[in-house]
């Protein structure tokens, strides 16, 4: 698999990356980014299959990072995002958005709704953990570049 990643500038993080929050509809791809991040990144993981999954779980999980599918039913992505911004605690919390669409104009319309990266599927389960730990350090460029 290839990764395709792309992020922008993102805020102050906490000092450690250790919980990943993961909301993907596919059950094969979820279970794919929870192993790949638990396994191969040492992450700890909550992964859930909605939007509306993500608003029930997160504020207890407190995630340092979430990667969210951009198409779900329900609440889609940005939507869930927005949501997830209301919360408490979750305002700051860097967000990569996953996505089969990688056209520029797709990619930045999903930056402007304030994720520090996309990261394209498919994605390479080997690199991931790696990948999102360039994110949380750098915020801005993309991983190759930033490596």
């Amino acid at each position: 698999m290839n990764a395709s990643v792309v992020v922008s500038a993102g805020g102050d993080a906490p000092e450690a990356l250790r919980r990943v929050l993961c909301v993907e509809d596919d059950e094969d791809i979820r279970y794919i980014l929870e192993f790949s991040l638990r396994q191969v990144g040492g992450y700890e993981v909550c992964a859930v299959a909605s939007g509306a999954a993500a608003l029930e779980v997160a504020p207890a999980f407190r995630p340092d990072l979430m990667l969210l599918d951009v198409m779900m039913p329900g609440l889609s992505g940005p939507q869930t995002l927005h949501r997830l911004r209301q919360l408490p605690g979750l305002a700051g919390v860097p967000v990569v958005f996953l996505t089969a669409k990688a056209m520029p104009e797709q990619v930045e319309a999903l930056l402007c709704h304030g994720a520090t990266g996309v990261i394209v599927k498919p994605f390479d389960p080997v690199r991931l953990p790696q990948d999102i730990r360039i994110y949380w350090e750098h915020g801005r460029g993309t991983p190759a570049a930033l490596s």
